[in-house]
């Protein structure tokens, strides 16, 4: 394969089954049941797209996607089949591959910040109301004039206590904010970091052309995102791909389509990005699909069934891989004419009888011509990769991170001052004002205390018992003063 061909070939059926370069960005789709080869289909996708000079970037479910960094084992029945389809310059070679992990355990850590997410997106991601979401946005306008950093989930939490706690003042600057709406976003925050999305904001954040990059035989290098474990946080998936799609549509210049695209992205079992990722999310995730292929960005999804892709994106995918799917029920036999239906139809075959008659490694393709048509559907013969068909070892894997372009720039967290630093300082300095102040009207009072003239000394202070006796000794003199008085002068009356 060479740069010059700009195009994929992949497979052979009644004729070579390609995939053009300047209309490799126009998305694609490989479904098929489980086992009948979708993952080989996609390593063989990606390894060629590499050896053209694309950038590949792909999420690794499973595990064994992985492989494309190993040479494959040679094998008879493999070097048949390349003859057979005539695929040239067959060889066993993995691919320039770059190892990512959100979580640090199998790959460079993947990081990006609050800021760099906005707070309009951030307000989708939660699910917000339009009053939250005004929270948000004074949130975010509050720390650009204050000069604070929002970095990772603990400054946002610190940003909202503060607000919360000075939400009189701020609310006469920036716009009425409440402790209820406060209090509301802190529990979505709460749900998030449940998830360990606080692995996935901080610093060092990804810079965009590390997924961009080429070695120095021209080849693209393939970037694995490791997904085992993020695949059961949906919220931090989505998080992720909100992310990473947006930043590429916002940061690219818009390029049209180009002898060759400049970044492919493949997402395996992407039925798990639409079945739990919040509505406005999708959403976003949708729009993203349909204009990101004029920055020159191809995005191709890899699932069970065409239906797992909602249908504003699934009119947007031209290049198209059927592996074959099973009809045990009425369900499944719907599923199937609806997949039949949307393929260009070849009189030589039914389309809806071979999707269920197909073999392992397999094919209905339907990929865009000259003119931008999808083509007549083939039955294809999916080409052998030339990378290892299952996962790299751990000390493969160890192995390629230490030769890896991106080593040691990612790898060490930075936790510079950012806004829970500076609001933590600005609280202990008003504690020590506080105390500052309390100390001074102290010292005040006992100088004010010292200054102040003395009392004459008098007698002193009669006690408890002096008192009592005072008392009943005036009520006694009383009583006798009333009965002489009346002595004197009562029969006068």
């Amino acid at each position: 394969m060479t740069t010059e061909s700009k195009f994929l070939h992949f497979g052979q059926g009644e004729k070579p089954a390609k995939i053009l370069g300047h209309f490799a960005n126009r998305h694609g789709l490989i479904t098929g049941a489980t086992g009948t080869g979708k993952t080989v289909t996609l390593q063989v996708l990606a390894e060629n797209f590499s050896e053209l000079g694309v950038p590949v970037f792909v999420t690794d479910i499973k595990g064994d996607v992985s492989g494309l960094s190993q040479a494959g084992e040679q094998k008879p029945f493999l070097d048949k089949r390349a003859a057979e389809l005539q695929i040239k310059n067959h060889r066993y070679a993995g691919s320039p591959t770059v190892f990512w992990d959100i979580f640090k355990q199998y790959g460079h850590p993947v990081r990006t910040t609050i800021a760099e997410i906005g707070p309009m997106y951030l307000s989708r991601l939660l699910e917000l109301s339009d009053v939250q979401e005004g929270v948000i946005a004074v949130a975010f306008r509050y720390a650009e004039d204050q000069q604070m950093p929002l970095l990772d989930l603990q400054d946002l939490k610190s940003l909202l206590q503060f607000l919360g706690e000075n939400h009189q003042a701020i609310s006469a600057e920036y716009g009425r904010i409440t402790n209820a709406s406060i209090g509301a976003i802190q529990r979505r925050l709460l749900n998030l970091e449940s998830q360990s999305a606080d692995q996935l904001f901080g610093e060092p954040a990804l810079a965009l052309a590390d997924l961009m990059r080429q070695d120095m035989s021209g080849n693209g290098i393939i970037s694995v995102m490791e997904s085992r474990e993020l695949m059961m946080k949906p919220q931090l998936y989505a998080s992720f791909l909100l992310w990473l799609m947006t930043e590429l549509f916002e940061t690219l210049p818009e390029v049209g389509d180009q002898p060759l695209p400049k970044l492919i992205l493949f997402f395996d079992e992407a039925h798990l990005i639409f079945e739990d990722s919040p509505k406005e999310v999708l959403k976003r995730i949708e729009q993203v699909a349909r204009l990101i292929r004029s920055k020159g960005v191809g995005v191709y999804f890899c699932t069970q069934s065409p239906g797992d892709i909602p249908e504003d994106i699934l009119g947007q995918l031209g290049n198209k891989i059927q592996h074959a799917l099973r009809a045990y029920t009425p369900k499944d036999k719907k599923v199937i004419r609806a997949v039949a239906d949307s393929f260009r139809p070849n009189p030589n075959f039914k389309t809806a009888d071979v999707i269920t008659e197909l073999g392992v490694g397999e094919a209905l393709v339907s990929t865009l011509e000259e003119k931008g048509a999808p083509s007549v559907v083939d039955r294809v013969k999916i080409a052998p990769p030339r990378c290892r068909m299952g996962p790299a070892t751990d000390a493969e894997r160890q192995v390629v991170m230490e030769r890896s372009p991106v080593k040691g720039k990612y790898d060490t967290d930075l936790n510079r001052e950012s806004a829970h630093e500076k609001l933590l300082k600005r609280k202990q300095e008003m504690a020590a004002q506080k105390t500052q102040e309390q100390a001074r009207l102290a010292e005040e009072e006992r100088r004010a205390e010292m200054n102040r003239p003395k009392r004459r000394p008098g007698r002193p202070a009669d006690s408890f018992m002096t008192k009592l006796g005072k008392s009943v000794q005036r009520r006694l003199t009383t009583k006798a003063v009333n009965a002489i008085w009346k002595t004197l002068f009562g029969k006068r009356r």
